[in-house]
């Protein structure tokens, strides 16, 4: 039986934090799962454009892909997202796999970072290892790509587990809530000085050079900087963390123990 494990991402067009995380990620997924033919996919076509025209670079999205598994005569397919949240992204990627069970022997779909209670538990062990030492009136502020889709509740989750493990750490987003103004709210009134900012992205793309850490009026810095705060950058993408790709990783295998009991 041939058998393959499509990898898909969101994607980006920055070449360093894409080999530090993205490519990460997908190379532990890759050694965990013996006996499967690795493969790439792309969620954003935006970036899948961008990547061919200035880079040469060719990646396919997700029905490309599964087109091409099927063309190619593959009967086992372990399709596992890199998304953080179960939003629209991931959603469209369900419907889109599930579109595909008629034309496989068996597909599935890993779940993305944030799915189960235990999800969140584990990954707040992890961002414990990337947590700096703090003075008590710092704290971390991490950054979400946030949406409006009703999984929006994934991000006060994750604050409300991460303080509850003893971390000194505010959850903001770029697009939904809770955005930055309620995010300063609350830091002044804990009487934070200091603040670490943190993407809880997969990757510190574009929304973490220039929405978190950018020089300009709009960014999360600036901001933070006139309202009276010191400001520490951390631009490491959650990809980087060895314990977040374990944890994909793990989610992709938890798929194979679901196929072995069908």
């Amino acid at each position: 039986m041939k058998k393959a494990i499509l990898v898909v991402s969101f994607g980006t067009s920055y070449k360093e934090t894409r080999e530090k995380t993205i490519e990460a990620c997908e190379k532990k997924i890759n050694n965990g799962l013996e006996g499967y033919d690795f493969h790439r996919a792309y969620t954003s076509n935006m970036i899948i454009r961008k990547l061919k025209n200035r880079d040469g670079i060719n990646i396919e999205n997700p029905i490309e892909a599964l087109d091409r598994l099927y063309k190619e005569g593959y009967e086992e397919v372990v399709v596992q997202t890199l998304h953080i949240i179960c939003g629209e992204e991931f959603n469209k990627l369900k419907e889109q796999v599930d579109a595909y069970k008629d034309k496989f022997e068996t597909i599935i779909l890993g779940r993305p970072l944030l799915t189960y209670i235990d999800d969140y538990k584990e990954a707040v062990e992890a961002i414990q290892y990337q947590i700096p030492t703090m003075e008590s009136d710092e704290a971390v502020v991490f950054m979400g790509h946030g949406t409006f889709h009703e999984s929006h509740s994934a991000y006060p989750t994750l604050e409300y587990m991460l303080r509850d493990s003893g971390i000194n750490a505010y959850v903001g987003t770029v697009e939904g809530y809770p955005e930055l103004d309620n995010v300063i709210k609350k830091l002044k009134a804990d009487n934070i000085k200091t603040v670490n900012l943190m993407p809880f992205m997969l990757v510190a793309g574009d929304h973490a050079i220039n929405d978190m850490a950018g020089d300009e009026e709009d960014s999360w810095k600036t901001i933070l900087e006139e309202q009276g705060f010191n400001t520490k950058i951390h631009l490491k993408g959650l990809g980087e963390n060895h314990h977040i790709q374990n944890k994909f990783m793990n989610h992709a295998y938890d798929c194979l123990q679901k196929l072995n009991q069908i």
